[in-house]
């Protein structure tokens, strides 16, 4: 009987021309990318809040200057 070769098995992941990319290393990828999208959202939504704050401050009405109105007898002349 001829002798049997084994073929190698294949890895599991993304199996390109040259190279391959494991599953792991795809999963790590995906993992840090989510992550860095949550902490900046988080971080917008901070920023905006602030930014909103401000402008409430900028515009609040004791900040805002006095308008001399008229006198209702000044009116009626």
């Amino acid at each position: 009987m001829p002798p049997i070769t084994q073929k190698p098995t294949p890895t599991p992941g993304l199996n390109l021309l040259l190279f391959s990319i494991p599953n792991s290393l795809l999963l790590e990828i995906g993992t840090a990318s989510i992550l860095m999208l949550l902490t900046t959202g988080n971080v917008t939504v901070k920023a905006l809040e602030s930014l909103g704050q401000a402008s409430e401050e900028l515009f609040r009405g004791d900040r805002l200057p006095i308008l001399p109105f008229p006198d209702d007898n000044e009116l009626n002349t």
